[in-house]
């Protein structure tokens, strides 16, 4: 048997067969650029959330000019689950997006194979801290531009461009609404991960 193959048994009547490999993933961005809603709309579990209330004093802080309907704002992280074969299971982390809560992104990063880094083309600027944090521990991300009201301001060049990204690095325009589009988004990181792993 080949270590690829499925270890099959027999206990008390019932196959056992070996669980799918976990594979963890970070999804990353701006404040308020669809993170929280890409993990809740692919998630098979009730994803969880660590949403508290824009305060005064934070819509201060927040630009909330691109999102007036934005009440609630992540303070920790997001976290749900997706299995894509019976073989990859795929552990979803959201980060913050404001930078002052910048100093969870080690103990949240740590382990991942990967990273999707959502950007908002209204507000490009939002997502430097991100793409700079990915590219200084070297790994590897996607950039998905979030289709707000089904458009985005800029063509994908334009985005390139913008962040400065290496033509290595795929940008791809996604809806963090629709499972199947996030789905797809992370099947690019992985496609990434996989890449750089037999690099």
């Amino acid at each position: 048997m080949t270590p690829t193959e499925p270890l099959v048994g027999h206990f008390a009547g019932q196959a056992a067969v070996r669980p799918p490999l976990p594979v963890k993933l970070v999804i990353a961005g701006g404040f308020g650029v669809g993170k929280t809603t890409a993990v809740g709309s692919i998630s098979e579990i009730e994803p969880l959330t660590t949403e508290a209330a824009i305060t005064e004093v934070a819509a201060g802080v927040d630009d909330l000019s691109h999102t007036p309907r934005k009440t609630t704002t992540t303070v920790a992280m997001d976290f749900g689950c997706i299995t894509i074969d019976p073989t990859l299971k795929l552990y979803l982390f959201g980060t913050p997006g404001q930078e002052r809560f910048g100093f969870m992104w080690d103990d949240i990063v740590e382990g991942a194979v990967g990273g999707l880094v959502i950007v908002d083309t209204r507000r490009l600027d939002d997502c430097y801290a991100a793409v700079d944090y990915f590219e200084h521990k070297q790994i590897p991300f996607a950039v998905a531009v979030n289709a707000f009201d089904g458009r985005v301001e800029h063509g994908l060049d334009e985005v390139r461009w913008a962040l400065d990204v290496s033509e290595g690095v795929p940008v791809l325009v996604f809806d963090a609404r629709e499972r199947g589009s996030v789905r797809d988004a992370l099947l690019v990181v992985l496609e990434q991960a996989l890449a750089r792993s037999q690099g």
